[in-house]
């Protein structure tokens, strides 16, 4: 923990703050709009991510929604990285919380899976392969796309821990933890066998 605190808190703050900036980027918002399809927290479950985004039938706005919210993360942690290990767990907390809570939209964000995988993609490429290999396992299985991504999520801090990096492990606890509490109307869909399936319709 020493070490994290090394470079002192004025960096770590902005670091946080930096992070913060560029995860509160709504880009589901923003292609929607561009595309002309108004406001997409008016369609589906009102969210900004890229399972709303594709309820508007435009698979290439979902699939650019995906990537700008992964990425968003990755280059917060990738240019944090810069000015030492604490800066950039500093910078992929922010990201992830901007996403969750943008204050641009009134702190109502997504749901952070996207955002999860892209401050993953920073730390630990083996991590994300895991949580990939988790995800698509039990989405291919069981069909739910929602319990994956929890499954995998609760996966990952275990997953750091065991290949050496208890920090970003438990940074990844605490993402875990927040990722399932903004997935909380899907588990209680889940308890009662009411959470849609991949490929349901209707």
């Amino acid at each position: 923990m020493t070490s994290l605190l090394h470079d002192g808190w004025p960096l770590l703050l902005a670091s946080l703050a930096g992070g913060y900036l560029a995860g509160s980027i709504p880009f589901g918002l923003i292609v929607t709009r561009l595309a002309g399809l108004g406001d997409v927290r008016a369609i589906g479950s009102g969210n900004i991510g890229a399972t709303n985004v594709l309820r508007t039938g435009r698979k290439s706005l979902a699939a650019a929604t995906l990537l700008g919210d992964a990425l968003k993360g990755t280059l917060a942690v990738l240019v944090a990285a810069r000015f030492g290990e604490g800066a950039a767990l500093a910078a992929g907390l922010g990201a992830f919380l901007g996403h969750l809570f943008p204050v641009w939209l009134g702190f109502k964000g997504g749901k952070g899976v996207a955002t999860f995988l892209g401050v993953l993609l920073a730390f630990s490429p083996i991590g994300l392969a895991a949580f990939a290999a988790i995800w698509l396992g039990l989405a291919f299985t069981l069909k739910y796309s929602s319990l994956a991504a929890l499954a995998a999520s609760a996966a990952t801090p275990i997953v750091l821990w065991a290949a050496g990096q208890p920090a970003v492990a438990l940074l990844f606890l605490v993402l875990a933890i927040l990722l399932w509490w903004k997935h909380a109307p899907n588990i209680r869909r889940l308890l009662a066998g009411t959470e849609g399936r991949i490929g349901q319709k209707g």
